[in-house]
Parts: structure tokens; sequence; C-alpha cells
């Protein structure tokens, strides 16, 4: 039985009969509704703006597309909660690659110069779910305000040069001196 997954938030879906070896570009913008959807996927504060530039074609290796998301958001500060404002402009390159030709068990080679994947169901790209991977990508992990450190020493919290290994050798110094 195979899952069924809900729809994406954010869908530009280009036909494959769409796609030839001449480049096409694509302007995306998402809409308020998807980008507030999209803040609850990726768990924002806030999600003011998201578009791609998306240049896409086929080649012997595949659908390739390349381009650059930008973005305005907000997180939360993993210290204090406090929101922390940023601007994402990304480049990315990508292959798609249709679902029936993935093996989950082979072995792949890749290097640094290797493209990230995607799949298609064979019918068409989204490119709208392009952008918004690449977006979960680059967000900061862990989004730090301006008063994070402020707030752990206030709470007791040491940092790693107090607590480290090396902190127990410079109290040894001390020590002896």
């Amino acid at each position: 039985m195979t899952a069924v997954l809900p729809p994406p938030e954010f869908s530009h879906v280009v036909p494959l009969s769409d796609i030839g070896s001449r480049i096409v570009h694509h302007s995306l913008a998402a809409s308020e509704s998807e980008r507030a959807a999209l803040a609850r996927r990726f768990g924002l504060l806030s999600l003011d703006a998201l578009g791609g530039e998306i240049d896409l074609a086929s080649d012997d290796s595949g659908i390739i597309a390349r381009g650059t998301i930008t973005a305005s958001l907000s997180q939360a500060c993993v210290i204090s909660g406090a929101a922390v404002p940023a601007s994402i402009d990304e480049p990315f390159e990508v292959r798609f690659v249709a679902e029936t030709d993935y093996e989950p068990d082979a072995e792949i080679e890749l290097d640094a110069n290797d493209c990230d994947v995607m799949f298609h169901d064979g019918r068409g790209v989204d490119l709208g779910e392009l952008v918004a991977q690449t977006l979960g990508l680059a967000i900061d992990p862990y989004p730090r305000s301006p008063d994070a450190e402020a707030v752990l020493e206030k709470a007791g919290v040491k940092d790693e040069a107090e607590v480290g290994p090396f902190a127990a050798l410079a109290a040894l110094r001390k020590d002896s001196a």
C-alpha cells in the first residue's frame, strides 16, 4: 500500500511535453496563502516573500533546472524565541529523474560537481516544489537573535570555553600560579 501524500503547498507543474532542448525561463512567486502554508511546513514565524527564477531544459542526462530562489522570512531564535529576520538568495542546479528509473538499492557515486536530484511522475516537473525544497535546505537550522548570548548568560549557561576540556587545564594553571 502506498502512502497518499498531501498536495504541495506551492505547485507549478510544467508538463514534460513542454520541455525541450532549448532553455525556457520560468519566474515563480508564491501567493500569500502558499507562503503561509510553507511557513507552517518549515516552522517559520513568517514567510513574507518567496520566488524563483528557473531555466529549464532537457539534455542527454535528463531534465535540468538551474536558477535562484529568493525569500524574506522570519524564524524563532533557538535560544530566546525572538524573531530573527533573514533574506535568502540561493542558487541551485537540480536534475529531475523519473520515479520509475529510481533504484533504491543502487550504489551511486557522486562528486562535488553533481547536482541534486528530484523525482517527477512521468507527466511533469513541479518547479514550485523545487523552490520549496530549495528554501527548506537554505533555512538556517539554528537561528540566533542578537541577544541570544545575553539570554544564555543570564540563565547561567556557560559557553564551551568555560566548560570544555581546556577549561579544566586553565583551572589547573590558575591553581598552580
